[in-house]
């Protein structure tokens, strides 16, 4: 499939730069399958507008991992850990700038194991993470609470980007709707947008996923199933094509993909080109998800990480 199609036009002014005070309280565009109708609501509203799905979340945290380091000449280097390798504090990272750095060189509580090329790295941090959240690019604006970053269920700490249809979600709404959690811990890699010609020619990052016996078996056994996020859905996806309830998925959601365990979806608004447009329109229809983006914008939503979502019955 040619990648144009993952192209739409929006307005710089609708990226959102911040969270809106209350979580709950962003814009929530309904997009019914069967009937084709859009409906507007708030986020607020979710519970009354679900029909007993079994809702399912990601409760991965993003670690607070870009690290600003000096080397012993004096010059600046900037350390994103993407993904924690082991237990002893081996990360995967991205330096920049990375010419010039060597393995073996020490960075503060950063030391430099192996280049990976391409500007990644193979680190060992001393101690727990202590930077800045890893906000995309497009946030120019500094965030005052970094816990706004963060879902108030995450308790799994991982990921260099928010699974960021999660962030809507307030105490009373995830005690009204009584979410399973799954975990995967996303990688920058999601977001990296599709440059090649043909959507299919597009290679994807693994990325750590666990789900208990537990709580498959309650998603397993569920008439219907509301994933929140497209996070939830590669997960539940890949479980239902392999069985496994851990490990590390690369499956690449694309239009023709045979949908196994997800009934609904919840999820932000997305970057033109990136996978994550490409997984919501396998799911709810390329033709359609063009269009309702078309209505998105005209209805002034806000868009990516701190904006508004929509949700696919």
């Amino acid at each position: 499939m040619d990648t144009s199609v993952l192209d739409y036009e929006l307005p710089p002014e609708l990226i959102a730069q911040r969270p809106l005070p209350a979580r709950d309280a962003s814009r929530l565009l309904v997009y019914r399958r069967a009937e084709r109708e859009i409906e507007h609501r708030r986020v607020v509203d979710l519970p009354e507008l679900l029909s007993g799905e079994l809702v399912v979340v990601n409760d991965t945290r993003v670690v607070p991992a870009r690290l600003a380091l000096r080397r012993s000449s004096g010059g600046s280097v900037e350390v994103l850990l993407l993904e924690h390798l082991d237990g002893n504090g081996k990360w995967e990272a991205l330096a920049r700038p990375s010419r010039r750095l060597r393995p073996g060189e020490e960075l503060g509580s950063v030391r430099l194991v192996e280049n990976l090329g391409g500007g990644r790295w193979v680190v060992s941090v001393e101690g727990a993470p202590d930077g800045a959240m890893p906000l995309p690019p497009y946030i120019h604006e500094p965030l005052r609470d970094p816990e706004r970053y963060q879902t108030v269920y995450g308790s799994v700490e991982g990921s260099a980007a928010a699974p960021t249809a999660g962030l809507h979600l307030t105490p009373s709404l995830v005690a009204a709707l009584r979410p399973v959690s799954v975990t995967l811990h996303v990688g920058l890699d999601t977001f990296r947008p599709i440059i090649g010609s043909r959507l299919e020619e597009h290679p994807i990052h693994g990325e750590q996923y666990l789900v208990t016996e537990p709580a498959w078996r309650r998603i397993a056994e569920a008439d219907r199933v509301l994933a929140v996020g497209t996070t939830v859905v590669r997960v539940l996806e890949t479980i239902a094509a392999t069985g496994a309830l851990s490990g590390r998925t690369s499956l690449y959601i694309t239009p023709g993909h045979a949908f196994r365990r997800i009934d609904a979806l919840m999820t932000n608004f997305h970057l033109p080109r990136s996978t994550l447009l490409a997984l919501v329109m396998a799911f709810a229809g390329v033709e359609a998800v063009r269009e309702v983006y078309r209505v998105a914008v005209a209805e002034r939503y806000r868009f990516y990480s701190f904006g508004d979502a929509m949700l696919v019955l």
